[in-house]
This record gives structure tokens, C-alpha cells and sequence, in this order.
């Protein structure tokens, strides 16, 4: 087996209340990852106040690596890693995902993605019509693997999510660097089956990993309602109907994130580092947005072309 490392950013973390720690014990160990994550702070299950947008704070292109830094046909996979998932789905997570993958590509929730390109010059803060720009075609879900003929760690390691999402491309046949410029893998793992961090200083996290087929860019995506309010339950509706709020928030907030830095830090970032989605994260316009006729709790995303958060574009 070839030696695999880690070598991407790890970005998009929520954490809860009480979670201020500096960015870097946020992260899992290993001596090839740049640690360095976007809290997205709740106190009280509440969101914190925003920081007052600037002009001057747009995202700006880091120049990717190598060459990519935004994924220009975006296609998920889903990966429910572990016999922990068979017949142990209490929120219905699994199902919740697939029917927003399946809705969520051509929203005008996703749109303000495409504003963001690859191609340009490093420091480039408006693409008009320069480079390739990231996409948001419908129908980027392409299917699911539910990985489950043994147990995942109980507890995974980031060594071990990011081995499981090289798994997943050699399952797929995504197996060369051509394959996977434009893919990313969600990496679910069961209820009580999450990473070391979880509900208490991160809700999710996306990274990349190099691999015998190319960097292959993740997330690493808990069972979000294990942690309850503090990764979003009930942050838009009230009552049962929200206790599932936070699946689609939180894995909204890393999609849109995969889709402009898919291998961190090469993609769209402010100068403190933050992605789209950090820079809007627990806002309070969070809120149901439509989506192919289904509705789903997201929240917004920034946008340089008004230098905001928004909901559609």
C-alpha cells in the first residue's frame, strides 16, 4: 500500500458554545495537515453577532493546487462508512442527505458559487468572464455507498476519514487525478460513531488527502443530530420538524465550501482565511429555502459580487 498523507486545510468547523480555543486544537493530529479551521460560533443556541461585512474583506483566489481550485462540474458521493449505519438511522439521516444532494445542484441557493473560478491570476477577487468557473449544474448527486460489511472506527481518526475517502474513489472508479478535480466524498459516519471534537468544538469539517488517484478532496460529516441545538437543531423550525435542521445546514455550508476551495488553501479565502460559507455561518437569515420543489433549512453564503451573505444569486 503507498504511503498516504495529508496535506489540506481543514475548514468549515462549528464550533459550540464555550468551544474559543485557538484554531489549531481544533484539529486532528498529523504532521501533514495545516491546521487551520473557521469556527462558526453558537452561544446559548443562538448565533454570535456577524462580523460588520467590508468590501476590503472579499474572498480572493489563492491560486490552487495544482491548478484546481474550484470544482467546475461539481459531483458528490455520499459514503455511510460502517455496519454501525445497518438498521441504526434514528433521524433518518441518510435519507435526509440523499434528498438534498439530489435538490440542491441548479438552486439559486447555490448559485453564488459560480462567481468563483480557477485559471486567474492569485489574488483575483471578480472572475467575469475570466478562468472556469465552479459550477452548479443540476444533478450533481451521483449515488451512494453504504460501507458497511465491517464496523468504522469508533471513534475515526482524520487519518483514518481521509483513507476511507481514497476507498470510496477506488469503490467509484474514480481513480486518477482527472477523475477526482471536480469530486467530493461525504464521509458519514454513524450515530455515536463520530470523531473525537464532535459537538464540542466542530459540527463538520472538509479537507483533502493526497492518494495513489490524485488529491482526493472530503468531509468529514458526524451524525449532526447527536450534538443537538449546538449543530442546529430547531435553528429554523420549531419542534419535531426541526430536529433535523442542522443535517442540511451544516452539510450545506461544507458542500458550498468543497465547491470553491476543493483542496484547501488553494481555492477562494478571505485574508483571515475564512471560506463562503464561514463568513456567513449561523446567520440569522439562515432559513428554508426552495430547491427543486422540496424545501431545505441552509444558511447563506458569501458573495463578492455584493461583498454579503446571500440566499440565492
Amino acid at each position: 500500500m503507498s504511503r498516504r498523507y495529508l496535506c489540506g486545510a481543514l475548514v468549515g468547523v462549528l464550533a459550540t458554545a464555550g468551544a474559543l480555543t485557538a484554531a489549531a486544537s481544533a484539529a486532528p493530529a498529523s504532521s501533514h495537515v495545516q491546521a487551520k479551521p473557521s469556527m462558526m460560533r453558537i452561544f446559548n443556541g443562538k448565533p454570535s453577532k456577524p462580523v460588520r461585512p467590508r468590501r476590503t474583506n472579499n474572498l480572493y483566489y489563492h491560486g490552487g493546487v495544482g491548478g484546481i481550485g474550484v470544482e467546475t462540474a461539481p459531483k458528490v458521493y455520499l459514503v455511510l462508512w460502517g455496519s454501525q449505519w445497518n438498521s441504526n438511522d434514528p433521524s433518518g439521516e441518510a435519507s435526509k442527505l440523499q434528498s438534498f444532494f439530489s435538490h440542491v445542484g441548479g438552486s439559486s441557493w447555490l448559485n453564488s458559487v459560480t462567481q468563483y473560478c480557477q485559471g486567474v491570476a492569485n489574488g483575483t477577487i471578480t472572475c467575469g468572464t475570466s478562468g472556469q468557473h465552479a459550477g452548479n449544474q443540476s444533478g450533481i448527486y451521483v449515488t451512494t455507498w453504504a460501507d458497511n460489511a465491517s464496523a468504522a472506527p469508533a471513534h475515526p481518526t482524520q487519518s483514518q476519514l481521509a483513507n476511507e475517502a481514497i476507498n470510496a474513489a477506488n469503490h467509484f472508479g474514480n481513480t486518477s487525478s482527472t477523475a477526482n478535480n471536480t469530486v467530493q466524498y461525504v464521509v458519514a459516519t454513524a450515530t455515536g460513531n463520530n470523531a473525537s471534537g464532535f459537538g464540542t468544538q466542530y459540527c463538520a469539517w472538509h479537507s483533502s488527502t493526497s492518494s495513489q488517484y490524485g488529491n482526493i478532496a472530503y468531509t468529514n460529516l458526524p451524525y449532526i443530530t447527536d450534538a443537538g441545538a449546538s449543530c442546529g437543531s430547531n435553528f429554523v423550525n420549531p419542534g419535531s420538524a426541526g430536529a433535523t435542521d442542522g443535517i442540511t445546514i451544516v452539510e450545506g455550508h461544507e458542500l458550498a465550501e468543497t465547491i470553491t476551495d476543493q483542496f484547501p488553501n488553494g481555492g477562494w479565502l478571505d485574508g483571515s482565511g475564512a471560506e463562503n460559507g464561514d463568513k456567513c455561518a449561523w446567520s440569522a437569515a439562515t432559513s428554508n429555502q426552495s430547491m427543486g420543489g422540496s424545501s431545505f433549512p441552509v444558511q447563506p453564503l458569501w458573495s463578492n459580487a455584493s461583498s454579503s451573505c446571500v440566499l440565492s444569486y
